[in-house]
């Protein structure tokens, strides 16, 4: 019974979390597939100077601490600027940059196993580039990048619960606060946690596998 009471006890300011961390990660998610996609394409480009800086994006965001970052955005680039940047803004820059320097790569790689035939035959229909890219490239490098997409997109989630340090009331800022009123219910508390997290991520994973299904039949 003092379990439940437990549980009836915290859930409410948990649950308030959870859907902050719901939301950032949301905003999060159509930012990093949104830089996904344009810097994996433009990693393709012919133009030299355009591949060297967006490699050199991506190996920056893949090669630094994301903590760093989003400390860097919310507290150290509003001083440089001299502007505000609202926590939930630098929150979703952080995570949307940093996993969407990791999802370039995937859009890249899935681009480039496309086998060479499919671009042939599209340029022997005499397919303008762009046509070509839409109409017969991505449709089938996207099956490929799914999964890959789906992991992330899990991660990303998880990146989530550093946000509570620039003040943004997530999940892991309500279990710290609740925590500090009552550390005897630490384990309980941490316990409410893991099982909130495990179910967004698993709902997450549900529709990355729906989503998988859909595009392998719309492919079939």
């Amino acid at each position: 019974m003092a379990l439940f009471a437990t549980i009836a006890e915290f859930l409410p300011s948990l649950l308030k979390g959870a859907l902050v961390t719901l939301e950032i990660t949301v905003l999060s998610v159509i930012l990093a597939a949104a830089v996904a996609f344009i810097a994996g394409l433009l990693r393709l480009s012919r133009f030299r100077i355009i591949r060297a800086l967006v490699i050199v994006y991506v190996e920056v965001f893949r090669g630094t601490s994301l903590l760093v970052q989003l400390f860097w955005l919310y507290f150290a680039l509003p001083m440089l600027l001299n502007i505000q940047i609202p926590a939930m803004t630098a929150a979703m820059l952080a995570l949307g940059l940093n996993y969407g320097a990791y999802g370039s790569e995937v859009v890249r790689s899935s681009i480039l196993a496309v086998p060479a035939g499919q671009y042939e035959a599209a340029a022997a229909l005499n397919m303008s580039p762009g046509l070509r890219m839409r109409r017969i490239i991505l449709p089938q490098a996207l099956v490929r990048m799914l999964p890959s997409f789906g992991n992330l997109q899990i991660e990303l989630l998880k990146g989530t619960s550093l946000v509570y340090l620039i003040t943004l009331m997530d999940l892991t800022y309500q279990g710290m606060v609740l925590r500090t009123f009552d550390s005897s219910k630490t384990p309980e508390i941490f316990i409410l946690l893991l099982i909130l997290y495990f179910i967004m991520s698993y709902a997450f994973t549900c529709a990355i596998r729906i989503a998988e299904r859909r595009a392998a039949r719309g492919r079939g």
